[in-house]
């Protein structure tokens, strides 16, 4: 016969989810969904920028001179959405396309100096949002925390390993 302990012991959910409430996904999903409408009001009201241009101008910002697939492998979004994106930054002047110096039939891209301005000017907004999320955090829980979602990460890529493309790289990604 178990012991108290044992028959009192919490079920372990991220294992042996028997609820969508409790798969990782949908929960990292809500703490997305949730603390980026934020982030999403914060673009649009202040700049215009949907989601996907802050995405793609904030990457560009931290990888200056990429070209277009590049920058769309590490958005995780897909070459013609990319392309599309990038249209709409350069139509706004966020940003600048400019041959390439030793093969004038590619295109890298820069942040204009508006562009600079204004993810300068998100930047530390969205990262108030990312320090509240985890304020109440102590400063060993955010190192176990930080090391458990590379984990995930890594388990993630894993399983990927191999796998063709989806036709949409990111379903739950604005069309």
């Amino acid at each position: 016969m178990p012991d108290d302990t044992e028959a009192r012991a919490p079920r372990d959910t991220l294992l042996h989810p028997e609820q969508q409430a409790e798969f990782l996904l949908y929960r990292l999903y809500r703490i997305h969904i949730t603390a980026g409408r934020q982030v999403v009001q914060l673009c649009e009201s202040l700049h215009g920028l949907t989601r996907r241009e802050w995405r793609v101008l904030s990457f560009l910002a931290e990888n200056e001179g990429v070209l277009s697939s590049e920058l769309a492998e590490r958005a995780m979004l897909d070459r013609a959405r990319t392309s599309r994106t990038l249209t709409l930054l350069a139509d706004k002047k966020l940003i600048e396309r400019r041959p390439k110096p030793n093969d004038r039939r590619e295109v890298q891209m820069y942040l204009s100096e508006e562009g600079r301005r204004v993810h300068d000017d998100l930047f530390p907004r969205i990262r108030a949002i990312n320090q509240a999320l985890v304020a109440d955090l102590s400063a060993p829980e955010r190192a176990a925390l930080d090391r458990i979602v590379g984990a995930i990460q890594r388990s993630a890529d894993a399983m990927l390993a191999g796998a063709p493309p989806l036709a949409r790289d990111n379903p739950d990604d604005e069309p």
